[in-house]
Order: structure tokens, then C-alpha cells, then sequence
């Protein structure tokens, strides 16, 4: 949430690619010395920081791979970046697995006891450091970024790096606040507020909801529905690819998966319809990844990025304290609220303007 906006507004102003290289590298040393903390704060605190560096590399990303895009590919090519996160949380719950439970990594380290979560800690922080370091060794910074700040000579350099390796084998200065104000401005104005919408709304159900799965499964498999007193209502009837229309209709059976999730009896029921819903839903976090980096200009497009993740953060710590107040109390109200939320989200998108194979701006 901290570092979103303020790394996507950075990279606006001094580049993509040495403002990946420094969050990358924030987050990797951080999260390194995180796994060695004696003390709970300091854990917390590093951990703190280092998720600053996270927040810098999610926007950025997107904005850098795109500009390196032809518009007939863009929006297949961001989809299958956004699928390397993916990847990720399954390699990291793999990694997770295999050294946690393990003793051989419980040693000690002078006062410290080196536990294998440490460990796994360490491991977690390796590919940010090994990034950093690939980035600042063998990738060009942005040509796009480079042409529209003037500096038409290195961005020359940069093309005809690109060149080579395709042939191979045959400025302005703004406060910081300016760009937000210009995100909001004349004809921005309505993608914005939808975007807000969006990603406020995704980030509140998706998050929300999936930290709270295993709870609602384990009151499932002790029989019955995840919620007392269910009361079953008229289901939602979904709507029926341009990246706006996947987006609404993600959202949209993200929805009315979750509201079943609500009035299912069965865990294996339940199981199906959440891996429906993860499943969608990141379908939609793949269209609205395309769509963000198709609607806003060079100048903009990181800040808008790093601001709407902003509120993505902002939306998902609600979420996780709407589900943890009222699971036990009022369940069926976090459930139908993330429900009637991915409903908004779903029509919003509607809204938003087409971008399917538009030149960059």
C-alpha cells in the first residue's frame, strides 16, 4: 500500500528499469535480514520494508513489459506475465513444504536459533536479489519512457539493442500529488472512478475472502453450511473476448460463485466453487492488469498503476477486518457483501472503454 504509489510516481519521473532495480533489491535485503530478526517488532518492521520494495515492482512491472509490446500482442503477453504470479505462489507454497517441516534447517546461530521458517524466509527473498541483479546487468531501460522524456539518444541505443536481438539467429518534473490530480481530470476522469471501483472492489472480495477460506471449509466439513441460519435467495444470473468485457464477466461469476459458496452444504462442493472463484478471479486481475497499462499515457501510467494498487492494499486490509469481526457473529454479511461488491466491480467494468489493440499513448 506504501509502496505502490510512491514507486509507480518514481518510475513516471527517473525511469522503469533503475526503479525495479531498487525495489527489487529493498525488498530481497530486507526480507534477507527479516530471517534473522531476534525480535518479533523487528521481524514485523523489516518485513514492513520490505514489502515497501513489493509494492514498487507490481505496477512498474506491468508499465515497463508493456511498453516493450506491439499492440496486436499486448494484451496476450501482460496475461501471460501476470501468470508467472501465479507460478510463484505455487513454488512458494511448494518451497514451503519442503523446508518448513524439515529439522535439519534448526541450528544455532550464536544467540539466535535459526529455525527452518528462517530458512524458507532466506529462500523467499533469493529471486528479488537474483532479479535485481539481472535487471541492472542485461535489461535497457524503456524506450517509450526515454522518447517521452526527451532523451531521444538513449532510447536510440535501446532500439537498436532491441533490433539485434530480434534479427539474432537471421521528462517533465511533477509534485507528487499532480499526477492523481490528472488521473482525475477531463476526459480521465470516468475510467478512473471505474478503475477505483474496480480494484477496490476485487481487492476487498478476493482477498477477504481468501484468507478466510479455511475457516469457512472446516465449519463445512463439520457439517452444514459455512454460515448459520442460511436463507437461500434467488440466485445472481451472470452475463455474457475484449480485456474489459473478461474483466466483467470475471467479476461477474466471481459473484455468483461466492454467493453459492454461501448456500452450499458439502465441502467438496465448496471446494469446487472457491477454486471457480480463484480461478475467475484471476482471469479478471489478468484483464484489469491489460486494460490499466492500455488506458493512461506514458507519463501516467505507473502512477495510476502504483495508485490503484494503493487502493487494492487499502481494500484488502478492510476486507480481512470486515471477515474477521463478523465470521463468528454475522457471517452471511462479509459473504453477501464480497458477493454484492465483485456484482459492482463486474457491472463497473462494463463502462470502461475498449482498448483492444489501441497504440499506446
Amino acid at each position: 500500500m506504501v509502496g505502490g504509489y510512491m514507486w509507480g510516481y518514481l518510475a513516471d519521473q527517473r525511469g522503469r528499469r533503475r526503479v525495479l532495480v531498487v525495489s527489487l533489491t529493498v525488498n530481497g535485503v530486507f526480507g534477507t535480514l527479516a530471517s534473522v530478526a531476534p525480535w518479533f517488532w523487528l521481524f514485523l518492521l523489516l518485513r514492513f520494508i520490505s514489502g515497501i520494495g513489493v509494492g514498487g515492482s507490481i505496477p512498474v512491472i506491468f508499465s515497463y513489459f508493456s511498453e516493450f509490446m506491439p499492440c496486436q500482442r499486448r494484451g496476450a503477453m501482460i496475461s501471460a506475465l501476470a501468470t508467472f504470479w501465479m507460478a510463484g505462489n505455487i513454488l512458494a507454497a511448494g518451497l514451503a513444504w519442503l523446508v518448513i517441516p524439515r529439522t535439519w534447517a534448526h541450528f544455532s546461530l550464536g544467540s539466535l536459533d535459526f529455525q527452518s521458517w528462517r530458512l524458507f524466509v532466506v529462500l523467499c527473498s533469493v529471486p528479488s536479489l537474483t532479479s535485481a541483479v539481472l535487471f541492472r546487468l542485461l535489461m535497457p531501460e524503456s524506450p517509450k519512457f526515454l522518447m517521452e522524456a526527451g532523451r531521444e539518444k538513449e532510447a536510440i541505443r535501446v532500439f537498436q539493442v532491441i533490433f539485434e536481438l530480434n534479427m539474432w539467429g537471421k521528462g517533465k518534473d511533477f509534485p507528487a500529488l499532480v499526477p492523481i490530480k490528472q488521473m482525475f481530470n477531463d476526459s480521465l476522469k470516468s475510467r478512473s472512478f471505474a478503475l477505483l471501483i474496480i480494484f477496490y472492489c476485487i481487492s476487498f472480495g478476493y482477498y477477504g475472502l481468501w484468507m478466510w477460506f479455511p475457516e469457512l471449509f472446516e465449519r463445512i466439513e463439520d457439517g452444514g453450511s459455512p454460515c448459520a441460519n442460511v436463507s437461500l435467495l434467488s440466485p445472481l444470473h451472470n452475463q455474457s473476448c475484449y480485456p474489459v468485457k473478461t474483466a466483467a464477466c470475471s467479476l461477474l461469476v466471481s459473484s455468483l460463485s461466492v454467493f453459492l459458496i454461501y448456500v452450499v452444504q458439502t465441502k467438496a462442493q465448496s471446494l469446487i466453487l472457491s477454486c471457480v472463484f480463484s480461478g475467475v478471479s484471476v482471469i479478471a486481475w489478468n484483464a484489469l492488469d491489460v486494460v490499466g497499462t492500455e488506458l493512461y499515457p506514458t507519463q501516467l501510467r505507473s502512477s495510476a498503476l502504483g495508485f490503484f494498487t494503493g487502493v487494492g492494499r487499502v481494500a484488502a486490509i478492510m476486507g480481512n477486518v470486515a471477515f474477521g469481526k463478523l465470521v463468528d457473529t454475522n457471517c452471511a454479511v462479509p459473504v453477501l457483501l464480497v458477493s454484492a461488491l465483485l456484482l459492482t466491480g463486474g457491472l463497473v467494468a462494463l463502462l470502461l472503454p475498449q482498448t483492444r489493440q489501441t497504440e499506446l499513448t
